[in-house]
């Protein structure tokens, strides 16, 4: 069995770390290189990078920010927003990262992520869903609908649907976003996690809800997710990163102690 993976994310804006609730009130909270450097050194798996403006904004990310996480960090490094092109993907990964995150740009073109992946390796794509709880219908059968541009537009687009349809494109693992959840610390979506971990056969991020390790335990047991997403309870130093990872290992998980 595969560890399950801990890995902090950090929303950048204007080249800050930012943290809001539900894609609303965001607070500058810090540097994002120093914060990616004590997480590399707590013991992440993985750091991601997510520039929240840039889609709706629709500019390209701020590589020199990626540029010096990746001087601090020796593990994968993944980063997202404003990539809307196979060059804009290169040029992030020239900067330092190991994998892309696309999001609102893939729903609007489909076709980005063969094409990344055609480029760059399955490995390499990571396709970023960010989905709000809706009424049942005849378009969102799974009541989970597709969301772009930071929350701010809806796109009558099947959540379930959409995860089935990155796979078969060629993305390598999806990092699933729940609007509803994001930033509230009462928990994973873990019904929309089941659900898309069950449709896909990659590996699948939980996202938005981390309040403490027992959520994050939740997530890849009956989330059945590869990885949790953790933004808040580390940022605001609830917990440190190797406090969540001895908390999920005592609980069952298989997770990566490292020191």
């Amino acid at each position: 069995m595969l560890s399950k993976r801990v890995i902090p994310c950090l929303d950048v804006r204007a080249g800050r770390l930012t943290k809001g609730i539900r894609f609303a009130g965001n607070e500058d909270i810090g540097d994002p290189v120093e914060s990616a450097r004590r997480y590399y050194e707590e013991g992440a798996d993985e750091i991601v990078f997510y520039d929240i403006t840039a889609s709706a904004e629709e500019r390209g990310i701020f590589l020199d920010v990626v540029e010096r996480v990746a001087e601090q960090i020796f593990i994968p490094f993944c980063v997202g927003g404003g990539i809307s092109s196979v060059a804009d993907m290169r040029a992030v990964l020239v900067a330092g990262a190991e994998k892309v995150s696309i999001n609102s740009a893939a729903v609007k073109d489909p076709r980005l992520i063969s094409e990344g992946a055609a480029a760059f390796g399955v490995q390499a794509i990571v396709v970023g869903m960010d989905v709000l709880r809706v009424p049942v219908s005849e378009a969102i059968p799974s009541g989970y609908e597709i969301v772009i541009h930071g929350g701010r537009k809806r796109m009558g687009l099947d959540a379930i649907a959409w995860a089935k349809r990155c796979q078969e494109l060629g993305a390598g693992e999806l990092c699933v976003n729940s609007i509803d959840a994001d930033g509230t610390r009462d928990g994973y979506e873990l019904t929309l996690t089941r659900a898309i971990s069950d449709a896909v056969s990659i590996p699948v991020i939980a996202s938005g809800g981390a309040g403490n390790p027992e959520h994050m335990y939740e997530a890849v047991s009956k989330g059945g997710a590869s990885a949790a997403l953790i933004a808040s309870i580390v940022h605001y130093g609830q917990y440190t990163i190797r406090q969540c990872k001895e908390e999920m290992a005592r609980r069952g998980a298989k997770v990566r102690l490292a020191w």
